[in-house]
């Protein structure tokens, strides 16, 4: 692979580049091609859940995107943040204790995965995470300077994963959490929150 030219497209919240590139086929042959990747950097995400009653964390949050894509509802998803110069596992903690409003100890890493390597060089480390009551610092809601308004749900798991089949749940990092969290088998049948 040989990188020819870079042109930025635009930067704001993000970089968008126009890139023209010259790769080896499989069949020997090289080819010029030219790609838009946006750059909005690294990020961690985190999927808090409580194995006394059964119950996951999430966030439910307006996304243009989704909405430009015949998504009009908020978008139930695992607390996520760009990395911003911090590591996976701190962004992790800091994302959980502003938008769910819980201070988070032990971390599980259970991916480092591009998202959508088509388009985007983000790569998201995913966590689990075990929460308690006494884990709750405040109501959460993210951070209104940021633009934040987020919804927290405390849901049965069962429900969260349901609604991976439903649609309810359409984000790839989420549905990525629910099932390593289904894999792990630590969630018993749900109890009501405290």
């Amino acid at each position: 692979m040989r990188l020819l030219h870079t042109e930025i497209l635009a930067d704001a919240w993000g970089v968008l580049k126009r890139v023209t590139f010259e790769h080896l086929r499989r069949d020997g042959r090289r080819e010029t091609l030219i790609r838009q990747v946006y750059d909005h950097g690294d990020a961690a995400t985190v999927l808090p859940y409580d194995p006394a009653t059964g119950h996951v964390l999430l966030a439910s949050q307006f996304r243009l995107p989704a909405y430009l894509n015949g998504h009009p509802d908020p978008v139930i998803e695992a607390c996520a943040g760009r990395l911003d110069g911090d590591d996976a596992a701190t962004c992790a903690r800091k994302e959980a204790l502003e938008e769910l409003g819980y201070r988070l100890g032990e971390l599980e890493q259970v991916f480092d995965a591009f998202v959508s390597p088509g388009a985007d060089t983000e790569r998201v480390t995913g966590f689990l995470a075990p929460y308690g009551a006494a884990d709750r610092a405040h109501e959460g809601g993210g951070l209104a300077h940021e633009g934040e308004d987020i919804a927290v749900l405390e849901l049965p798991f069962e429900e969260a994963f349901a609604g991976i089949q439903t649609g309810r749940i359409a984000d790839a990092k989420t549905i990525m959490l629910l099932m390593a969290l289904k894999l792990k088998g630590v969630m018993p049948a749900s109890t009501p929150p405290a």
